[in-house]
This record gives C-alpha cells, structure tokens and sequence, in this order.
C-alpha cells in the first residue's frame, strides 16, 4: 500500500502550531476587535503644518515667531487629536466604562482654531480674517472628530468604588499584554506574533467579564496580575533566546506555556459567566415571588 513521503520539511508537516486536543478552539483572530480611527486623517494632521515652519525662515522676525508658534500649536494640536480618538476607541471597545477625565477632542479643536489664527495673522494686519478661520478650524474639527463622549457607559447599578478597582486592575494587565506584545516582537517570527495575539483576546474575554460583574475581581486577580507578570517575564526571555539561537525545544516549550494560560483564562472566564447566569437566575425568582405575592400572575396577561 503506498504511503506519502513526509520529511522534516516537507510541506504541511509544521507541527508546532497545532492546538492541543484538550485545548479550547482557537479564538477568531478579530473577534472583538475594531478598526482604530487614529489613523490617516489623525496622521495627516501632524503633515499639514509643515508648510509654516518652511515659511517662517522667509519672514522678518515678527512672522518667525508667529509662524512658528502656529506650527507648534498645530502640532499640538494634532498629537491630543490622536490620544483623544484612542481614548474613544478604548471607552467603546468597553461594555462598561467611565467617560473621558479630559475632553482631548474638544481641546483639540480650540487649539486647532487657535493655531489658524496665529498662522492667519502671520500674514495679515487685520483681525477679521484670522477669526474667521479660528472659528472656521474649531468648527470643521469638531465636526470631522466628534465630541468626547459624555456619559460614563453601563455604570447603572454599578458600585463605583468597586468599578474603580476593576478598572486599575484592567489597566494594569493591559500593560502587561503590551509588554508581551512588544517582547514578542523581538524573536522575530510572526507565527509567534499571532499566537500572543491569541492569547491576548482570550485574556481581554476576561477583563470585559469581569467589568461587567466587578465581583469577579477577586478571583480573577491572580490572574490579571500575577499570571500575566510571569507570562510577561517568560515573554521577554523566550524572545531573547530564541532570536539568538532558534531552538525549537525553547519554542515548543513556550507555545506549551501559551496553550495552558490559554486554556485556564478561558475557564475561568465560562465559570465568571455561568456564575453570573446563576445570579440572573436567583434573581428572576425573588422577582416572580415577589410578583405572586402581590397578586400578579403571568397566565393573567396570555
């Protein structure tokens, strides 16, 4: 009976990156995810004051400085843009967050009015056409940004001290998914790359279960904090020796380790949310119990 040669390089014989039989399906690589807004348009702004500082090294000193200063106000301008509209992006990627401390968006468009202002009268002696176009640059910003948002979201019935302590904690184990990313990076295989990215949206499955039900926050400490730690410092380690000496033992060793953190955050996440479908449960109950003590019945209303 013939057989079909396989060697150690033959094609469709990389064995490393199947998942173990006792492992969870693999999660979709964009589930939950969404496309970020800091991108062209925020990164346009940083291009479009350039022009000034070209222009400010042809003026007499008076149009230096106002041109210069335009284009540091510009700059300025830009950069909070692009951290206002990364905050938006993490305040919707949350079923339940706090709005905004600061509004960037908002101070964004004052100062991109501010700096057409100072650009314009750069070039002209009267005050009427640089506000016009302040009032024109604040105006069409807002409009092409949005407003911050302005209401904390999924915040009813929910005890805010305990929210908070949810929230430092999250932001806590998202530093250590950063540092996983960027360690990562440097053993230079991107099959690695997208195998901590899977990791990461199994962990982030659990930060927003546990945003949800801030209860769950002392169970899932540990593992927002000191099993995330050690992945981190694993991380860094596996990347600095596997970019030295590709050793597929220190390979299959680390993606060992990515498979059990993987397989124990997703358990704990399905216990978190049958926990929480009990609770809903217990209080359905009291609710119809309460209802039938006060004389209401359902079949009343079929």
């Amino acid at each position: 009976m013939a057989e079909r040669y396989g060697g150690k390089f033959s094609p469709g014989n990389e064995r490393l990156d199947l998942p173990r039989r006792d492992m969870p399906p693999p999660a979709n690589q964009w589930q939950g995810k969404r496309r970020s807004r800091a991108g062209g348009r925020v990164n346009l702004l940083f291009f479009v004051p350039i022009p000034l500082a070209i222009r400010a090294f042809v003026q007499d000193p008076s149009g230096l400085a106002l041109n210069l200063s335009a284009f540091g106000i510009l700059i300025l301008a830009a950069w909070i843009t692009r951290e206002g509209v990364r905050a938006q992006d993490a305040f919707e990627a949350r079923k339940v967050a706090r709005r905004p401390a600061l509004p960037r968006k908002a101070i964004a468009s004052v100062l991109t009015g501010l700096g057409l202002f100072v650009a314009t009268l750069a070039a002209n002696d009267t005050l009427t056409n640089p506000l016009i176009f302040a009032i024109l640059g604040t105006v069409l910003h807002s409009l092409s940004f949005g407003l911050d948002p302005m209401r904390d979201k999924g915040m009813e019935g929910v005890d805010t001290f305990q929210q908070d302590r949810v929230a430092k904690a999250v932001d806590e184990a998202e530093k250590h998914l950063s540092a996983m990313s960027e360690a990562i990076k440097r053993a230079g295989d991107r099959k690695l790359e997208a195998r901590v990215e899977r990791f990461e949206t199994t962990a982030r499955e659990m930060f927003r279960t546990v945003e949800e039900d801030p209860r769950d926050l002392t169970a899932a400490r540990k593992y927002l904090g000191v099993y995330l730690l050690g992945a981190r410092d694993a991380t860094s380690k596996f990347a600095d020796i596997y970019a030295r000496t590709r050793d597929a033992q220190a390979r299959a060793d680390y993606e060992a380790l990515l498979d059990d953190l993987e397989k124990n955050f997703a358990a704990r996440t399905k216990v978190f949310l049958l926990d929480n479908k009990t609770d809903l449960n217990v209080e359905i109950e009291v609710l119809r119990e309460r209802l039938e003590r006060e004389g209401v019945h359902a079949s009343d209303y079929q």
